[in-house]
């Protein structure tokens, strides 16, 4: 094998090291941001049925409620 095919070689062996090496970040950012959504997901769940418990509390509150066109 000559020179230049073997420089060419060890230049394509350390672009898929650093190929690699960025996808498995990539793959970790991509876990973290996943985990991150679900939490959020939650989050607004809990948040949804709070509200609409609170609203619903409110609503009992209130004797002799105008209908809306007044």
């Amino acid at each position: 094998m000559d020179s230049e095919t073997e420089q060419r070689i060890i230049a394509l062996e350390t672009k898929i090291a650093y190929m690699e090496d960025f996808v498995n970040q990539l793959q970790a950012v991509s876990v973290e941001h996943t985990e991150t959504i679900e939490m959020l997901r939650k989050e607004n769940r809990l948040l949804a049925n709070k509200v609409k418990e609170l609203s619903d509390q409110a609503e009992g509150d209130i004797p002799n409620r105008k209908p809306p066109h007044y």
